[in-house]
């Protein structure tokens, strides 16, 4: 969907897909090979999108280690994007499909994370405003209904 957007001609939405700017990985591919390249990608990178969903927690080794190495090395903000809502107002009552890895961050304040709902204005709002340089301030960050609002959602 992200990359539909960017094609539309009618959304003002600009996405750039990290994962285009290395040599495609095969799932075939050895461990070593797809963590190097999941390290280029990231490196390439101004924030992390994070789609969380009932399954998203479940991931044990992909998820948490694109996670890690974004917050714990890299010092990316997390955009939480949550497909299943319309608003999201009190990210803390969504603990339950954070992935661990996730939430050890959250909690330990290292994850600097805007959480909201998977709607074209929104996303491209945070993409356009978080970024390494710009981090939102905790890791429980929303926009308030005001926002919204501003935004026709």
């Amino acid at each position: 969907m992200l990359m539909a957007w960017d094609k539309n001609h009618k959304f003002d939405f600009k996405y750039i897909n990290s994962h285009e700017k290395t040599n495609s990985v095969r799932d075939t591919s050895k461990d070593e090979t797809l963590m190097k390249s999941l390290r280029e990608r990231i490196n390439n990178s101004r924030n992390v999108i994070l789609i969380i969903s009932e399954n998203t927690k479940n991931d044990t080794d992909w998820v948490p280690f694109e996670i890690s190495y974004a917050v714990d090395k890299c010092k990316l903000p997390i955009i939480a994007v949550y497909p299943d809502f319309k608003r999201i107002l009190a990210p803390k009552e969504l603990r339950h499909l954070w992935p661990t890895a996730l939430s050890e961050r959250i909690d330990n304040g290292s994850a600097k994370a805007i959480h909201i709902p998977f709607k074209q204005a929104l996303i491209a709002d945070a993409i356009s405003q978080f970024d390494f340089n710009n981090m939102p301030a905790t890791g429980v960050n929303y926009y308030s209904l005001a926002s919204y609002e501003g935004l026709g959602l």
